[in-house]
């Protein structure tokens, strides 16, 4: 399935050809959230995401860099967007900005939201490890477009 998306949408966008397929993965870690998600992407409304570094490095995931492609797909792996990475800053939890959060689009869209909801993320993402969010953690924000 995947593989036909990536296939179909160089078919049409011609630049892509030859690119390998991207990696495709959903947001959240529960259904309701990364369905949703997934649609704010797909309508150009979420256009960033912002990951714990702790939580990148425990994961042995790299960090995002400009021009990364990634297929974006619902909690159930059925590709819905593909988005290209145009800006990586680290920024500790406490100085994220109303601004941010607005770009990265869910829910009301308001700093306070965000926070709420990325706190709660992060409580689950780390206590896994007996760990805890901090105001000063590092966060990596991932701007991006869907293409």
């Amino acid at each position: 399935m995947i593989d036909t998306f990536w296939k179909e949408f160089q078919n049409e966008i011609r630049e892509y050809s030859g690119v390998e397929t991207p990696p495709a993965y959903y947001f959240c870690d529960n259904e309701k959230d990364a369905d949703e998600c997934a649609e704010l992407v797909r309508k150009g409304i979420k256009q960033a995401t912002t990951h714990s570094l702790t939580g990148l490095q425990i994961n042995e995931e790299k960090l995002p860099v400009i021009g990364d492609l990634a297929i974006v797909t619902d909690w159930h792996g059925i590709p819905k967007a593909i988005t290209k990475t145009v800006k990586v800053q680290l920024v500790k939890f406490k100085n994220i900005t109303a601004e941010y959060a607005f770009i990265e689009g869910e829910g009301d869209r308001s700093l306070s939201y965000w926070q709420k909801v990325h706190w709660d993320y992060y409580t689950r993402e780390l206590s896994d490890r007996g760990l805890q969010p901090s105001e000063n953690m590092e966060l990596v924000c991932e701007y991006f477009e869907t293409i």
